[in-house]
């Protein structure tokens, strides 16, 4: 079992440490706020009301060889910095701190952080993905302008396999898995005489331009 410590309960890291608990994460929550910390006692393995920006508490509640700790105090931007300092000063390997602007993210790596996120700015470009491109199902951003997306096997593919289609000389992307809208189920790596057919969704990666294209080809 995973463990995983949330520091910051407010919506995004109290949402965030249940999500954690029902996919059978050990998760240690933590807040300031007694109410914050009451409101969630009852769905992690455990919660305590502490201060994270002072480093006798972190080291007394955290423990250095935890999987995982996640700062969630993107609004206090003093406090994020100074948990992340003390967290890096006790050993903790990986930690993932959200962040309120550029700024703050520049100090939260420049101590070592190991991910900083922005997670309205996520929410709101995959929203805006959806908006722009109905039929896309999901997208990862990678840097570099690629990606990898989720799309419905064109119509015009149906019928032809992989090698055939011009998934790869026509749009320069790689299909690295097929799912089935039906059961969910993927094969991953499909053989190149793998036939379409409908409910096909294809997990592909590319260059945005060559796969907003493909997902154009309906």
């Amino acid at each position: 079992m995973k463990q995983i410590c949330v520091i910051g309960l407010g919506n995004f890291g109290s949402h965030f440490a249940r999500t954690l608990a029902q996919m059978d994460c050990e998760v240690l929550a933590i807040d300031n706020n007694e109410h914050s910390v009451a409101a969630i006692r009852d769905e992690v393995h455990q919660a305590i009301i502490a201060d994270a920006r002072d480093s006798e508490t972190l080291q007394m509640v955290v423990p250095p060889d935890i999987d995982d700790v996640v700062v969630s105090l993107g609004d206090d931007l003093a406090g994020s910095i100074l948990c992340a300092l003390h967290l890096k000063k006790l050993g903790v390997k990986s930690i993932r701190a959200k962040a309120a602007n550029e700024d703050h993210a520049e100090i939260l790596r420049s101590l070592g952080v190991s991910e900083v996120f922005f997670p309205e700015r996520e929410t709101a470009e995959r929203m805006a993905w959806r908006i722009v491109r109905p039929n896309l199902l999901d997208f990862f951003p990678l840097g570099e302008d690629y990606e990898v997306i989720e799309i419905p096997a064109p119509k015009s593919f149906m019928g032809q396999t992989l090698a055939e289609a011009p998934i790869r000389i026509r749009f320069q992307a790689l299909v690295i898995a097929i799912k089935k809208a039906q059961t969910g189920a993927a094969l991953f790596m499909p053989a190149a005489n793998y036939t379409l057919s409908p409910g096909d969704i294809l997990v592909v990666m590319g260059k945005s331009a060559d796969l907003q294209r493909l997902s154009a080809e309906g």
